[in-house]
């Protein structure tokens, strides 16, 4: 039986298997472009080692409302005057009440969503065999943080991982949104499924640039 079928009726212990998966991911999502060529890919969830000081994303005066994807990239861009992230979620979903939950915490808003990266985060090394501190890689961060870092979104992409069965129910009879990308779970479970050519293509088309004939 494959490592997805003996998790099939344990939502959290398949949440666990995917984020686990995950960790072996790089620090910029396979496939994808950037508009421009400055900025910094980094992946916030799931980080090695820190179950708790990771970034999650907020909409602006609240602290209890947090979404916390189950995978999270970010491309930090922009000035110190004017900084702003790009993101890449990437969101489980073993039934289809969790799919329909999920999709609405990233439905689109009038209200502006922000990423919060907790100092911890940032001051943290940026992988086991890279004692570079986050921060550092961040192009608008000139000195050492003191403080949280909280950014506001500019661009949401997000990518639902589905049981096979409620995937090609979907594929037949929904069309996504915009900023949504389905794959089956089993693609993010896999070894090095980051490394499978299908993924890096549906990210690569999952990223603003992908919108532009010829991307700047």
């Amino acid at each position: 039986m494959s490592e997805l079928g003996r998790y099939a009726r344990s939502p959290a212990r398949l949440d666990t298997v995917v984020r686990d998966r995950l960790k072996t991911w790089p620090q910029r999502p396979p496939g994808t472009a950037s508009l421009g060529t400055e900025g910094a890919w980094l992946r916030g969830r799931p980080s090695d080692g820190e179950p708790v000081a990771q970034p999650y994303l907020k909409i602006p005066g609240s602290d209890r409302m947090r979404t916390i994807p189950d995978g999270l990239w970010l491309h930090f861009g922009g000035s110190p005057e004017d900084p702003f992230a790009d993101i890449l979620c990437i969101e489980a979903c073993s039934t289809y009440q969790n799919l329909l939950d999920k999709r609405s915490r990233f439905a689109p808003s009038t209200i502006a969503l922000l990423a919060h990266c907790p100092l911890a985060w940032l001051l943290a090394p940026l992988q086991a065999n890279d004692g570079t501190p986050r921060w550092r890689i961040i192009p608008f961060l000139a000195a050492e943080p003191v403080a949280p870092l909280t950014v506001p979104v500019r661009d949401l992409r997000v990518l639902y991982g589905l049981r096979r069965d409620h995937y090609d129910g979907f594929a037949r009879h929904q069309v996504p949104h915009p900023h949504e990308y389905f794959c089956p779970m089993d693609a993010l479970t896999a070894h090095e499924g980051h490394a499978n050519p299908a993924m890096r293509s549906l990210l690569a088309r999952a990223c603003a640039a992908s919108a532009f004939m010829v991307p700047p």
